[in-house]
């Protein structure tokens, strides 16, 4: 929530104001209108910048060139942009709060300049090319102008820090964001605070929406990012590829990044709503993007494979009441078609031509699924061959759990049951709502009825997300 002097700097903003003339305007000392411009950017996020120019247009505050495009065109570029000028100033500044700070304001400018002017074709060079004015005008606003003017100096050139015309070759594809990755990851940061760091930088997204889609407060959201700069700060964490011999094992804390990023908005582990599509969109925008710079990663274009697989049967997994659909009884009819033969293409090639791993044999796994025309006609040998290929190859309690699902299927849920016993004494799982819920399918398709309606009982209590609690409750219900 904007406070009313942010509102008003906002909207002088939006006029094509100068910070030196806001701060006359407003009577305020030229730092404090930068402060109260600066948080004004970050609470809005790219898609309240871009909203917000709309209105203005649409409020008379500034006049659009007539037939341009006003908001879909705008948004995308600074969705793709935002973190590219982002990488690129950090890597050249090193002052990750100071750079993000000199984007944002950079953003809102094009959000002004480009609507009457039109995109240019190089919006990169363009937000580059202001977002360093303003973190030197920064700069030399600052107590210590001096010290950091000859800091200044002694770095490349500005005219480095600009992306070089379409025609010159040298860097001319030089993307930051792969780097910001890496950076929004640190090994030295926890699997939180990199989610975090990673939406809000990468991203794009608010520290308000972030904190919406984990349902934590925006103050302890807040909390967190600060935090991660901090961690990353005082760990001596530079702006640069890892070195070779770290690279893969860096690549996979991104690519997991990434996919709990998706997992939470598929099966939201708490709330009142079974997914939360601004993560799952998120994720699949960004698993795009570190494909397109890495596309003969296997594990990459598998991670993208496996979203698009998944959330193609979104728009079927819950009925009009928000009430969870499990696969077997979902309207396949409803499936995103699009996405299932783009992630079943992607799977298919990486197989063919890249080393096995988790990822690939998962978005395999998903795809055996998608092509089933129904669910009887699901392919189980097939998959529990894959499943245990995918044990082969990662050690993780929910591979064995989903396995023996596939065993039941195949040899009968006696078997089925019998693999779930192996993870009794796994801790990593052990209380886990999920072991109860197939326990109780398993036992469900055994006809221990009674035994399968104590853990649908069960699995209910463990369980945060109240459509999943719903369902198992229901069948619990079902079978009294």
């Amino acid at each position: 929530m904007l406070t009313q002097c942010e509102r008003e700097v906002v909207t002088l903003v939006v006029r094509g104001l100068s910070n030196e003339e806001i701060a006359a305007d407003l009577r305020l000392s030229p730092a404090t209108a930068r402060t109260h411009v600066s948080r004004a950017m970050v609470k809005l996020g790219a898609r309240g910048r871009a909203r917000l120019v709309v209105v203005a247009y649409e409020t008379g505050l500034v006049r659009a060139r007539a037939g341009f495009n006003q908001s879909v065109t705008f948004e995308a570029v600074i969705r793709e942009q935002a973190p590219q000028v982002l990488g690129a100033l950090v890597r050249r500044y090193g002052q990750f709060d100071a750079c993000e700070d000199a984007v944002q304001e950079a953003l809102l400018a094009a959000a002004v300049q480009w609507h009457e002017e039109g995109v240019p074709d190089n919006p990169r060079a363009w937000l580059l090319t202001v977002a360093s004015r303003r973190l030197t005008d920064q700069f030399r606003s600052e107590s210590a102008r001096r010290r950091r003017e000859e800091n200044l100096v002694v770095m490349a050139p500005a005219a480095e820090l600009v992306a070089p015309a379409a025609d010159e070759e040298r860097g001319a594809d030089r993307d930051d964001t792969l780097t910001l990755l890496f950076l929004c990851c640190h090994p030295a940061l926890t699997a939180a605070s990199q989610i975090a760091l990673t939406l809000r930088a990468v991203g794009g997204l608010t520290t308000a929406e972030i904190a919406h889609a984990f349902l934590v407060p925006e103050a302890t959201m807040a909390q967190r990012v600060s935090r991660a700069k901090q961690r990353i700060k005082t760990t001596g964490g530079t702006f640069a590829l890892p070195p070779p011999e770290e690279r893969q094992e860096r690549l996979r804390a991104v690519l997991h990044v990434l996919y709990l990023i998706f997992n939470e908005g598929y099966t939201a582990t708490s709330g009142t709503q079974l997914h939360r599509v601004e993560l799952t969109a998120e994720a699949i925008r960004l698993a795009r993007a570190l494909h397109a710079l890495l596309p003969g990663d296997g594990e990459v274009t598998g991670l993208l494979a496996l979203m698009l697989l998944v959330d193609a049967r979104r728009p079927a997994r819950t009925g009009p009441g928000g009430d969870l659909i499990p696969l077997a009884d979902q309207d396949r009819a409803l499936w995103n078609a699009a996405y299932i033969k783009e992630g079943v293409a992607l799977v298919t090639h990486t197989l063919a031509h890249a080393p096995l791993g988790s990822y690939q044999l998962q978005a395999a796994i998903a795809a055996v699924h998608d092509e089933a025309p129904h669910a009887e006609q699901t392919d189980w040998p097939q998959i529990l061959a894959l499943y245990d290929l995918l044990a082969g190859v990662s050690d993780n309690p929910m591979i064995t759990l989903n396995r023996a699902v596939a065993v039941a299927m195949v040899r009968g849920p006696e078997a089925g049951l019998d693999e779930l016993s192996t993870l009794d004494k796994d801790e990593r799982i052990a209380g886990h709502h999920r072991l109860d819920a197939v326990r109780a399918h398993l036992q469900e398709l055994a006809g221990d009825r009674e035994a399968a309606r104590a853990s649908y009982q069960q699995a209910a209590k463990r369980t945060n997300s109240l459509p999943e609690q719903r369902y198992l409750q229901a069948r619990a219900a079902r079978l009294a």
